[in-house]
């Protein structure tokens, strides 16, 4: 029992101390456990997680949320019985605690949280980022709106005038896949088998939370929450299913979702990774220029603008003190993952759009 004891010791001391320096061994990560290990262990494991039809994430959540408030009640029941017997329990419960946190950190890092720590998608695809221009900006932002509004007009459409996928959404987590087929044979990094994407059952309560989408990394599942306005659905499920592939950087997930929607044989899927390029662009360019940002607002079609009133309908709706907390929470977990920049990492996939952009020009 000693022994065990010890081992489980060094092994969760070695772990995290390995966990807090992994940036140093980046080139390490990238070539041994994101491109190896990762893959040969979470693929076959995303697999069997894959034949069961509801999110094994979403029932974990429930379970670990109501056996916390469990725990809270039952805690204060004892201390309302026993105040002084309950006081002396605590440091040992606090020390049961802190081992478990530990652990869930340890192995969360070590089936999907050192990918923080591998190359960066630019490095991995040999795109040269660099310092934003108005004029490059300002172009790309009337290239996507171009497209935007030339895609539009051949997806198909809801009685109330927004955008509609072209089959249910079943169908439309199977498909998702056939984007990242295409993309892979230009970026082999995105190929591999995994599970296919899950709806939440519990989406409408979810919204509130202002959370589009989450890879549960303990059970492989790529989760999206389906209330979110149909245009926004694929390329959702295409962020998600990036970070499914190893690439944990919001910026980077966000550029993969566009690339490999963008590829997709679905015109759905086309339109729903434009949409989510020409958002970020466009929320980039207001910063830089408002004159230019205007002149290209005016050039969306009617039917861009409806999704797009659409999209603002469904956030004011499940606007509250909910989303507020999650937002600060979320924040603060990409901070804590070497996201300085917390959740305005999302926004940097302009800096890799803007690097392919050139790099097709020059091409």
């Amino acid at each position: 029992m000693k022994y065990r004891k010890l081992i489980f010791h060094i092994i969760l001391i070695s772990g995290i101390i390995f966990s807090l320096f992994a940036r140093r061994f980046s080139y390490f990560i990238e070539t041994v456990y994101s491109t190896r290990i990762y893959p040969w262990l979470i693929s076959p494991y995303s697999r069997f997680t894959g034949l069961f039809q509801f999110s094994i994430a979403e029932i974990i959540v429930v379970l670990l949320i109501a056996c916390i408030v469990f725990l809270l009640i039952r805690g204060l029941v004892l201390f309302i019985k026993n105040p002084k017997e309950f006081m002396k329990k605590i440091p040992k419960k606090l020390l049961v605690i802190v081992y478990i946190l530990l652990t869930i950190y340890l192995v969360f890092q070590l089936m999907w949280g050192f990918h923080y720590n591998r190359k960066t998608f630019a490095e991995v695809s040999g795109l040269t980022v660099e310092n934003i221009l108005v004029e490059e900006l300002s172009e790309l932002a009337r290239y996507l709106t171009s497209s935007a509004n030339d895609l539009r007009v051949q997806v198909m459409e809801s009685e109330d005038g927004t955008m509609m996928l072209s089959h249910d959404i079943p169908t439309m987590f199977k498909r998702a896949s056939l984007g990242y087929d295409k993309t892979a044979d230009i970026y082999p990094e995105l190929g591999g088998q995994y599970s296919v994407p899950k709806g939440v059952f519990l989406s409408h309560y979810w919204s509130y939370t202002g959370i589009a989408g989450m890879y549960f990394p303990f059970t492989a599942e790529a989760n999206v929450n389906i209330t979110l306005p149909r245009y926004m659905l694929p390329s959702t499920i295409a962020h998600e299913m990036a970070h499914q592939r190893g690439f944990a950087r919001e910026d980077e997930a966000n550029y993969i979702a566009y690339l490999t929607c963008k590829n997709h044989p679905d015109l759905d899927f086309q339109y729903s990774g434009i949409m989510l390029a020409l958002s970020y662009t466009m929320s980039t360019l207001h910063q830089y220029s408002i004159e230019i940002w205007e002149e290209i607002r005016s050039e969306f079609g009617e039917g861009v603008i409806r999704d797009l009133k659409g999209w603002q309908a469904y956030r004011n709706y499940y606007k509250g003190s909910i989303k507020d907390i999650t937002t600060d929470i979320n924040d603060l977990y990409l901070k804590a993952n070497k996201q300085k920049d917390g959740i305005g990492s999302y926004d940097r996939m302009v800096e890799l759009m803007l690097a392919d952009f050139r790099s097709q020009k020059i091409e």
